[in-house]
């Protein structure tokens, strides 16, 4: 027997009420091992989750990619520069005319959910490694704090009054 690993909608809704459930109201499905040379993961975010503004960098140059494909739903992308400026808004949703989008490496970013269990494939280059995974704009809030709630509520309103 064939060893597959199925994106279908019950995994979608099992990830979702996962998302739901916990206080970063997001939550990801590996299809990778930590030291597979490719993460390959599912990503479901629900309106609320704050991602702080962050790039990533690895030591072999061009594999600070990332690849985002949305499966259902909607989010926002919001790419910023070292000073937390706004570059680029695009919305990527399962229906529309984008659905996903690559960032090359040392791109500042945040993502924002637009509805409810909204999934998102992502792909970049592996082997995880939490300590340098990600590199943060300090002059953002960290998770879980009232400026966190209040800077993802204004990010999502910039994606609704458009």
């Amino acid at each position: 027997m064939a060893d597959l690993k199925r994106l279908d909608q019950s995994l979608f809704n099992q990830v979702a009420q996962q998302a739901r459930q916990r206080d970063r109201l997001r939550c990801n499905h590996n299809l990778h091992q930590e030291t597979d040379a490719v993460q390959r993961f599912l990503n479901v975010l629900q309106p609320g989750t704050y991602v702080r503004p962050h790039r990533h960098c690895r030591e072999q140059k061009g594999s600070g990619f990332e690849c985002f494909l949305v499966l259902q739903g909607a989010i926002g992308l919001l790419v910023l520069n070292e000073d937390g400026v706004l570059l680029e808004k695009e919305i990527l949703r399962a229906d529309g005319p984008v659905k996903g989008i690559e960032l090359a490496e040392n791109q500042f970013h945040t993502l924002v959910a637009l509805e409810p269990d909204s999934v998102i494939f992502e792909l970049k280059q592996g082997p995880y490694q939490p300590s340098l995974d990600k590199d943060f704009i300090a002059s953002f809030p960290s998770e879980g704090t009232l400026e966190a709630r209040q800077q993802e509520l204004h990010w999502r309103a910039m994606f609704t009054d458009s």
